[in-house]
């Protein structure tokens, strides 16, 4: 029997993209909201029994409850087992508390998720290029986390549009170590920029680790928000002599015109990312190349 694939509203674009690739039944939901503002859900298909797989980002409070009230009443209704696939972790940059009492929420995140009821065969969790390694580990209990890298995407778009002389960079040296991999399984040098904290959150370039005159520059960075970060790289590496640069992400979050920051900057070819955020699909601009990560679920499940 097929497994059945549910997704919450904001992933149903991605659904279908999974859908197209795989032999998956599509699961049926009946989903409306009050007038009160609170939503109401009713399963369809028959899942008793039934492998189940439900797609849903964290992208926001709303949509992260959307995903546990369907999930676990996916298992409450007798599903077999239970896939749960999270393209985007929201919150993933609170992985950690700098500052006395601050809310590690990518924790509470994955607490809240964990408590998803187990299912016969047990429940999974598939994350994707998370911000911090770490991360997989706060899931508790029975679920278990698997992270699956979108590297072959990145390799990909790198080597499309790096050409034969190029270097694979970072915005700073946070991010040095994924991006020295990548560079490695490209045979390219890889570049980061070497930061000085002044005072503050304020800090100044101290150096760049390689050569980067006249060469392509490629940057990957695992999300972009308002790509504030993305542009001042950008700025440090064309300062020392870098001819195009390209940005690969694979989370395209690109909040308060983030794209249009990062278009007008002139500082950048192309922007390159997955559609494992919903923002992607609002995109309507050359500027921008998004690649699915449907291919990867359907291999990962």
């Amino acid at each position: 029997m097929k497994k059945l694939l549910f997704a919450i509203k904001d992933y149903e674009y991605l659904a279908e993209k999974v859908l197209a690739c795989s032999d998956f039944e599509k699961g049926e939901l009946e989903v409306s909201h009050f007038t009160d503002g609170e939503r109401y859900q009713r399963i369809i298909s028959g899942i008793e029994n039934r492998d189940v797989i439900v797609i849903g980002g964290t992208v926001t409070d709303e949509a992260t409850l959307e995903l546990y009230d369907l999930a676990s009443s996916l298992v409450s209704y007798g599903a077999n087992s239970l896939t749960v696939v999270i393209p985007y972790f929201g919150y993933s940059t609170m992985e950690r508390a700098v500052l006395s009492g601050e809310i590690v929420t990518a924790k509470t995140r994955a607490r809240l998720l964990s408590s998803i009821p187990k299912s016969n065969r047990g429940n999974k969790v598939l994350l994707f290029d998370l911000h911090s390694e770490g991360i997989q580990y706060y899931f508790e209990h029975d679920l278990y986390p698997v992270h699956v890298y979108c590297k072959d995407i990145v390799i990909a778009a790198a080597g499309q549009y790096g050409g034969d002389n190029f270097v694979m960079a970072s915005t700073d040296a946070g991010r040095a170590k994924w991006v020295e991999s990548l560079a490695n399984d490209l045979g390219v040098n890889p570049a980061f920029i070497l930061k000085r904290r002044l005072k503050g959150d304020h800090t100044e370039v101290s150096a760049i680790n390689a050569d980067v005159a006249g060469k392509t520059v490629i940057i990957y960075d695992d999300m972009i928000r308002s790509g504030g970060s993305i542009i001042n790289a950008a700025k440090t590496y064309k300062e020392a002599g870098a001819a195009d640069i390209y940005v690969i992400t694979t989370h395209g979050l690109l909040v308060n015109n983030g794209m249009e920051k990062l278009k007008s900057s002139g500082l950048i070819k192309k922007l390159i990312c997955t559609d494992s955020h919903v923002n992607t699909q609002l995109i309507n601009d050359d500027f921008v190349e998004v690649r699915s990560i449907a291919g990867l679920i359907c291999n990962a499940i």
